[in-house]
């Protein structure tokens, strides 16, 4: 993500720690997380600065920035990401420590942090459900839906152990984040952090935070729902084994299961029933869930060309033994058992002199026909397909 920043800011001698803070209007609590974030430097004896990253400001919080002996970043980007990355790429510190500028955390007390940095850590989360939330601090629905579900499904999809996906207050080398490549402009740019960390295996860390309700008046800049989808989508989109490829196998083996217990025949579960309407359906499943795990594979290769994941050997060594020529062979056989199976059907009609027929026998040949038909253009289709996606990895 290029952040467009002043060049006049960017500065060239080096130094051990970057205290850094996003800004957009924070006129009311800056000038105390300045404060308090010059006091841990000093009584720290740490050679570092103290960098806000201004997305935009019009309440007075540049001056006031300056004022308290701060570094100025100006991002024209807009977002909380853009903001971020802007003070980042501007940052002479070997490690960054970020945070909100609402007071929210303590500048004063980022000892652990830097412990932990100093350990070895690439990246050093804040868990504010060990630390504490203050009364306030966190809204209802945040504290107990939205952080927890979100913060497990992340720990889910990408086997992480970080309790507290979301914390503002984190430190980090500032090469090893750099690396990275982050993308994402908004909210959800903490959300990545986490996620390429992880999956590119950097060292990752936590120590306990406290929350403290901010000192703003006006409203936050977090929207609760829209927010909470940004974070729930990247998650989805970063992990295509789970969007794709689990649901995906789950729905095919559910289909294919039923599919072949209803081929023979209707099977009478107590006083149900079950025939050719539910042959037909568990068949859709079938079809559906084969296009779901296709659609992994593609979004697999495309996000490792765009640099949005990182390779897997074991979904790589698959591609490569499927290959394209194989994945023709097995879309045409299928096809051409689509063909018998239909063939069958017309066998059977014609026995019938091409006139009424039994559904329920009839469509028990009509139906595998259509399946085989559909998956194997799918899979025909998809080989081409994953044949052009996969030039670039070559």
């Amino acid at each position: 993500m290029a952040s467009k920043n002043d060049p006049s800011t960017v500065f060239a001698e080096k130094c051990r720690l970057s205290i850094l803070m996003p800004c957009l209007n924070e006129a009311e609590t800056l000038e105390a997380c300045i404060r308090k974030a010059d006091g841990f430097l000093k009584t720290s004896r740490i050679e570092g600065e103290i960098i806000v990253a201004d997305n935009g400001s019009t309440d007075g919080s540049i001056e006031i920035a300056k004022n308290a002996g701060a570094k100025i970043i100006h991002v024209t980007e807009k977002g909380y990401g853009s903001a971020l990355m802007g003070g980042i790429q501007a940052a002479r510190g070997e490690w960054i420590v970020m945070g909100d500028a609402d007071d929210s955390y303590d500048f004063s007390a980022l000892g652990p942090f830097v412990e932990a940095l100093a350990a070895g850590h690439d990246l050093v989360m804040g868990n504010r459900f060990v630390g504490g939330i203050r009364p306030g601090a966190m809204p209802f629905l945040h504290r107990y839906l939205g952080n927890p579900v979100l913060s497990w499904l992340a720990r889910l999809f990408f086997r992480s152990n970080i309790g507290d996906f979301h914390c503002g207050l984190r430190g980090f080398r500032r090469e090893a984040i750099l690396s990275l490549n982050l993308q994402t402009t908004g909210m959800e740019f903490a959300s990545e952090m986490i996620v390429k960390a992880t999956l590119r295996g950097l060292k990752i860390g936590e120590v306990p935070t406290i929350l403290y309700p901010d000192g703003r008046t006006r409203p936050p800049h977090l929207r609760t729902w829209s927010d909470g989808w940004r974070h729930l989508r990247f998650l989805l989109l970063y992990s295509p084994r789970w969007l794709f490829f689990y649901p995906g196998l789950a729905l095919t083996t559910l289909g294919a299961f039923i599919s072949a217990l209803l081929l023979p025949g209707p099977r009478a579960i107590g006083n149900v029933v079950l025939d050719i309407n539910t042959l037909m359906y568990a068949s859709l499943l079938t079809i559906v869930g084969i296009q779901a795990v296709l659609f992994s594979l593609f979004t697999y290769i495309f996000g490792v060309n765009a640099d949005l994941l990182p390779r897997d050997a074991l979904t790589e060594k698959f591609i490569e033994r499927i290959g394209l020529e194989k994945g023709i062979l097995l879309g045409v056989g299928m096809i051409l058992l689509g063909f018998a199976s239909s063939f069958g059907a017309l066998l059977y009609w014609k026995q019938n002199l091409f006139g009424p027929i039994d559904p329920t026998l009839s469509m028990r040949l009509v139906i595998p026909g259509a399946v085989l038909f559909a998956v194997g253009f799918q899979i025909l289709f998809a080989s081409f397909f994953l044949g052009i996606l996969n030039t670039k990895l070559k």
